[in-house]
């Protein structure tokens, strides 16, 4: 139900103690930070099964009213706004959720802690659109059609963090009436249980999909898109075979995106067993898009290359790394590093430039590997990213935001981080986590809450901006999808 009339409750402390809100581990035990990200263990929490149809909102309320006081996106019904005094909710007309374990399933936003002068709000969940229905789901990956509405690949095949509960397909979630709220759940591209890397570009959807008889995602495929389409026009094509490189079980996401002078990188992920040889062949790493059936080769020296993405303005691409496990004692990082033709980030042999990975023989020269700017614990898993696109204030202008899914078991480490980049070059700034846990540099906090030892909220999996402003964030292990904005940015033209 939607409320047309607009105030604010500040949320009392007996409902919404700290700890119950899920405070941040000051402690971050390294420890536990470096377990492995692909533990077939970590598949607790809210995981579902498979479904073959999104279930609807029984009683989806009377429409959207766009009133003119909700200039604001963070004016809207059911925004959760945080100050310098504290958080507080916009009423929707629901029934008031509280936080309290002792009163039912907490609801969505009770974990969620964001820096004061921006809001949250609940967009929708693939299986189950109703903001007090769970029914699960995989959110791997969010991209912005040209007209706005957004896409998520929800994969079932396993793989990093698990792909149980997944739907096989690509949905596009539409909010035509500008509530805030995802209207449906309308399934794009359908039977595709090893998709994650997809984009819009040149007048195409571009996705990926696996040939018949295996569920390795090798394929990178294209259809022709129009503003608005919501279901796949005509017989996809084949644009990229990545069959002929190591085809890893675990680690087959195929991320995807176009640089400013129209290259298109693919990022091709290894796996931990891999054994390092002198000659260092390209096994893990990043191609590029050139007409040929099966794409050239950029840079290689990677386990699980999970994440592409380009920053316009700047001909700068960038991929995320998740490094080898359990080589935190022996130097070994992720990575958020820049793509550039001939780079070599070192694995299997080095963690590091000059830190070779231990127990090998004889001992790999490392001084060629490419040093790293950004680095993160082994195991706080750094999964997707983009880039704020000029509308948020400062310090987050321009910054890249980096949601890290965290250790598995306890989930360590999982929240969104904001990592400055230098205006004028459009590169990132140094940053880390590694000393403490904690980020330090140009990296900080920006949303936390996730690792509260309830497994309750899903895992930040995917981050999108929408090109009103807004970044949404979409958590696999429960299908979630929220959007944050800032408290002043404007949800109408002046």
């Amino acid at each position: 139900m939607r409320a047309s009339t607009l105030f604010l409750t500040p949320l009392a402390l007996a409902s919404c103690s700290a700890t119950e809100l899920g405070p941040e581990d000051a402690t971050r035990p390294d420890a536990d930070a470096s377990r492995t990200e692909d533990s077939s263990a970590d598949m607790g929490g809210e995981l579902a099964p498979d479904v073959s149809e999104p279930p609807r909102d029984a009683d989806p309320g009377p429409p959207f009213d766009p009133d003119a006081s909700y200039r604001r996106f963070c004016d809207l019904p059911g925004s959760v706004q945080y100050t310098a005094a504290g958080r507080m909710r916009v009423p929707d007309g629901a029934s008031e959720e509280q936080c309290l374990p002792s009163l039912g399933t907490p609801a969505w936003w009770c974990f969620l802690h964001l820096q004061p002068g921006f809001c949250a709000h609940f967009f929708g969940n693939v299986a189950g659109l109703a903001r007090t229905v769970r029914a699960g789901g995989n959110v791997r990956q969010l991209r912005f059609a040209p007209n706005g509405d957004l896409f998520v690949a929800s994969p079932t095949t396993d793989t990093t963090g698990g792909g149980t509960g997944g739907l096989a397909a690509v949905l596009v979630l539409p909010d035509d009436n500008g509530d805030g709220l995802a209207d449906s759940a309308v399934r794009f591209v359908e039977a595709v249980p090893s998709t994650q890397g997809m984009m819009f570009a040149n007048g195409y959807f571009y996705y990926q999909d696996t040939r018949p008889g295996d569920l390795l995602g090798t394929l990178i495929l294209r259809a022709p898109y129009q503003s608005g389409d919501r279901k796949l026009q005509g017989p996809p094509e084949q644009v990229l075979d990545t069959s002929t490189y190591y085809a890893s079980p675990l680690h087959w996401p195929k991320t995807l995106d176009q640089a400013d002078d129209g290259t298109i990188y693919v990022a091709i992920g290894s796996d931990q067993n891999e054994v390092c040889v002198a000659s260092r062949p390209f096994v893990g790493g990043i191609v590029k898009i050139d007409g040929s059936p099966h794409g050239a080769t950029v840079m290689k020296g990677f386990r699980n290359p999970i994440a592409v993405r380009c920053q316009r303005g700047h001909n700068l691409c960038f991929a995320s790394e998740l490094a080898k496990d359990y080589s935190a004692d022996e130097g070994g990082r992720e990575k958020l590093v820049p793509i550039r033709e001939g780079d070599d980030w070192g694995f299997p042999c080095c963690a590091t430039r000059g830190v070779p990975h231990l127990g090998i023989t004889p001992t790999p020269d490392c001084s060629s590997v490419t040093p790293e700017d950004v680095s993160f614990v082994i195991g706080h898993t750094p999964f997707s990213f983009d880039f704020e696109r000029g509308k948020w204030p400062e310090p987050y202008t321009g910054s890249v935001f980096v949601p890290l899914h965290g250790a598995a078991g306890g989930w360590t480490g999982a929240r969104v981080v904001a990592i400055a980049t230098d205006p004028a070059t459009g590169r990132l700034k140094p940053g880390t986590n590694l000393d403490s846990g904690l980020p330090s540099g140009a990296m900080t906090d920006f949303a936390t809450g996730w690792d509260d030892n309830t497994h309750l909220h899903g895992r930040p999996a995917a981050i999108e901006f929408a090109p009103d402003g807004r970044m949404f964030i979409g958590n696999d292990n429960n299908g979630d999808v929220f959007w944050v904005a800032p408290l002043d940015l404007p949800r109408l033209s002046p």
